[in-house]
């Protein structure tokens, strides 16, 4: 994989994100978790390029998250859907899925990604915020997404590198 400049990124955000889906992953290179996610953002904030995630209190994932400065997002091509999927039905404290997956694990700046992924964010924890259920304006959000009440954690991430595949 290679480098690149954020600014150079030419894929669509919402297909990336919400129809491609990606892996966000956490940890080093002793114990590392991931898992599939279809919610969240790319964009500038606090005048850097930075990813959203949100990640439910019961994710294995979110664990590695809250206890690691960084995180990635890997991106796949369509070939690699059974593998997401996968990784959005197990959880890593029940098996080792990362090793069932067949995916390959390396480690940029000892934050783990895929090599298989097509594109690669490598994020520094910037904001953690557990949403609220106070603050929602459309609460129909709640009784859709939130039956449980168990509301998502927001993390914005710095993004510091942004990996291709040659």
């Amino acid at each position: 994989m290679r480098e690149i400049n954020a600014g150079e990124i030419d894929r669509n955000v919402f297909d990336l994100i919400g129809s491609d889906w990606m892996l966000v992953a956490a940890g080093d290179e002793r114990r590392a978790n991931a898992m599939t996610a279809s919610w969240g953002g790319l964009g500038v904030v606090w005048g850097r390029p930075a990813a959203t995630i949100y990640l439910r209190p019961q994710r294995y994932t979110k664990e590695f998250v809250d206890v690691q400065s960084t995180f990635s997002l890997s991106f796949f091509g369509e070939g690699y859907r059974d593998a997401l999927k996968y990784f959005g039905s197990v959880s890593g404290r029940d098996e080792e899925k990362i090793a069932k997956s067949g995916l390959s694990t390396a480690f940029a700046d000892g934050t783990p990604y895929f090599t298989e992924a097509s594109l690669v964010f490598v994020c520094r924890k910037a904001y953690a915020q557990p949403l609220e259920e106070g603050c929602f304006v459309d609460n129909q959000a709640i009784s859709a997404w939130y039956p449980q009440k168990d509301f998502h954690t927001l993390y914005i991430g710095s993004i510091e590198k942004v990996l291709v595949q040659d």
